[in-house]
């Protein structure tokens, strides 16, 4: 009986978290592990164990030329990992040696990985949009002997910097046929040299070199094993089964559209394989593409980071203004988060639920708004794990509302993603949850973050010596750089950056990501900086989301007004005022931010604004608009 047919396994039973109050306050929580840790073998054996347990079970689906899907199951997946472990084997590659990827999410990127593990390997992902510097360093820095691409773009771009690169012995391009190129130069390779290079591989080994984007100075490479891996997705997988295992007559699928190169990424595909849910890759993110590939593939979950959650929450809102429907789409946002809120509150024993009125409303407005979000992402999403930056307790309560249950997490490249998750029918809407099972949370003194667990990876790439340098304490407790607190329950709460937080020039200390989260929850409101270190009072930098204003253009009458002149515009500088005012109401009057100025351009990763995984550079955004800053405090 394939994973998919066989009975839903039993929800493992959820017990509070074992606590340590010092002084009256949580400060540590831990979960026991749900799933038991793997004592042999690596990620490389997963598609030959699934082709010998269940060979015609989906696993994949892929995308074809006419933007139809194909079924890919366990047995085809197998024979096409080993053909393409063959071919890197026959072109002298190592095991241990370190093979990178540069491209966009694609089934040809799991496909490598998988490859590599069972060829002994060790990958190393590549931003699709990193800088020839960028690329240069960390292929030098990692001691890749092959890199493989996916356009002629990136092939131009290595190309020019391989002078630089000596270990460099192998440049693939995806475009061109890299994988039948490769797998070409195996086919005389027997089978058996794949399975030994298998069979000496372990739980210890490393898996994959990740380098963490960084907001300031070079990256570092995040050394993960494969057992990091392994006590990732086994207790997630057991911890979330309503997700990863299919509880309807849908099969349990997703697509994954977030990056291959990003930890949060290559996890879900990692858990998707092990749990054998069937996995799609959508390559691009504009809207009109994803929609469409969503549609398409019709998925049960999707991974997700707030930004595509507020996306899809502010197209429907515009839309309904454009039909006319504003006030209709506002009440339904009420009811859901009501609704969501009441879910909440009966779950954890402190209401009654929803009560019969709002039941009914709920059920009045699911035909005429919620549906529609659902549509949107396929029409059969039922659960969507977030991480990446806080949701929020307005869009967490509203999607449990709209029939969508979101999990929400928090974790780092160094925890092979999750340390904390939202634990099922346990949810604490605004919060990022409770230690992923075999985990523990610490608030350290100053209010860091100290994570601990089988998934804490084992330290930082020294390419000196080829090996990992510890980044654990003697209690190995990895220290997050990140703020948090831990209610009563042991909840999970964020609260900023360790280095971020401003201290204005009247002592106060101010944590800027909660504002600038809800900021951004604003359809006008692209990204946005909050300002105030040394100064008498906070202000921000704010860009405007291009859909939000191409869409407020037009309900204003002011599509032919240059961007320039528009970021002027009274109308538009009192939407945004109130969406401001909206964010102070998180502070006090000393956090509140006072003033700010509308840019007419936005922060990107090409000017060096944003981390490839959109995180603000402040110091370099700081610099390029200091005349900005410095006009904000002019009167002060």
């Amino acid at each position: 009986m394939s994973r998919q047919e066989a009975a839903p396994p039993t929800t493992p039973v959820l017990v509070p978290p074992h606590k340590t109050v010092e002084n009256g306050t949580v400060r540590e929580v831990s979960v026991p592990p749900f799933a038991p840790a793997v004592p042999t073998g690596s990620l490389g054996d997963i598609p030959f164990d699934n082709a010998a347990e269940a060979p015609t079970d989906v696993v994949l689906g892929r995308k074809q030329h006419d933007g139809s899907w194909r079924d890919v199951t366990a047995a085809e997946f197998a024979e096409q990992v080993l053909a393409l472990a063959k071919g890197l084997i026959a072109h002298g590659l190592r095991p241990g040696d370190r093979l990178a990827v540069m491209a966009r999410t694609s089934y040809e990127w799991t496909l490598l990985d998988f490859a590599s593990w069972a060829a002994g390997l060790v990958t190393v992902p590549l931003y699709p949009t990193s800088s020839a510097h960028q690329a240069q360093w960390i292929l030098h820095d990692s001691g890749a002997r092959a890199c493989v691409v996916e356009q002629v773009e990136q092939t131009r771009m290595i190309s020019g910097v391989r002078g630089e690169l000596p270990g460099l012995d192998h440049l693939w391009q995806l475009d061109a046929g890299a994988v039948s190129h490769i797998t070409s130069a195996g086919r005389d390779l027997l089978a058996d040299e794949v399975a030994k290079r298998r069979a000496a591989r372990g739980p210890a080994d490393t898996a994959t070199l990740i380098y963490t984007s960084g907001t300031t100075g070079r990256p570092k490479g995040c050394v993960l094993t494969h057992g990091n891996f392994f006590a990732e997705v086994d207790n997630s997988i057991e911890l979330l089964h309503p997700v990863f295992t299919s509880v309807s007559k849908e099969p349990a699928s997703t697509l994954l559209f977030l990056p291959l190169s990003h930890v949060f990424g290559r996890m879900v595909a990692v858990g998707c394989l092990r749990a054998r849910v069937k996995l799609g890759h959508a390559p691009s993110i504009q809207t009109e593409d994803l929609l469409a590939d969503l549609a398409g593939f019709r998925p049960t979950f999707l991974l997700a980071i707030p930004y595509v959650l507020e996306k899809v929450y502010n197209t429907g809102r515009a839309t309904a203004e454009k039909m006319g429907r504003a006030a209709s789409f506002d009440r339904a946002a009420r009811i859901a988060r009501a609704y969501g809120q009441a879910v909440e509150a009966a779950e954890h024993g402190t209401g009654p639920g929803p009560g019969m009125g709002l039941k009914a409303a709920r059920g009045l407005y699911d035909p005429l708004v919620f549906r529609r979000i659902r549509a949107a992402l396929g029409g059969r999403v039922r659960y969507a794990i977030c991480g990446g930056s806080p949701l929020g307790r307005r869009l967490a309560s509203f999607y449990e509302g709209a029939g969508i249950q979101v999990f929400e997490g928090y974790g780092l490249t160094e925890t092979t993603a999750a340390a904390t998750v939202t634990p099922p029918l346990k949810p604490r809407l605004g919060t990022v949850g409770w230690p992923l099972p075999g985990s523990a949370v610490r608030i350290a003194d100053d209010g860091e973050v100290l994570l601990r667990g089988g998934q804490v990876f084992s330290g930082y790439w020294d390419a000196a010596s080829g090996t990992a340098v510890p980044a654990v304490d003697e209690q190995a407790w990895f220290a997050t750089g990140d703020l948090g607190a831990l209610d009563a329950d042991g909840y999970l709460t964020i609260t900023g950056r360790k280095k971020e937080i401003i201290v204005t020039s009247g002592g106060k200390n101010v944590a800027p990501a909660p504002l600038e989260d809800r900021l951004r929850a604003h359809p006008l409101v692209g990204q946005c900086m909050v300002i105030g270190d040394n100064r008498p009072y906070v202000t921000a930098l704010i860009t405007l989301e291009p859909d939000g204003l191409a869409h407020w253009r037009q309900m204003q009458k002011k599509q032919d007004v240059p961007l320039a002149e528009l970021v002027r515009d009274e109308r538009l500088l009192a939407d945004l005022q109130r969406a401001v005012d909206d964010a102070n109401l998180l502070v006090s009057r000393a956090e509140s931010v006072r003033r700010f100025a509308v840019l007419p351009g936005d922060f990107t990763e090409e000017a060096g604004h944003l981390t490839p995984s959109l995180k603000l550079k402040r110091v370099a955004i700081a610099r390029d608009y200091a005349k900005d800053i410095e006009a904000l405090y002019e009167s002060s």
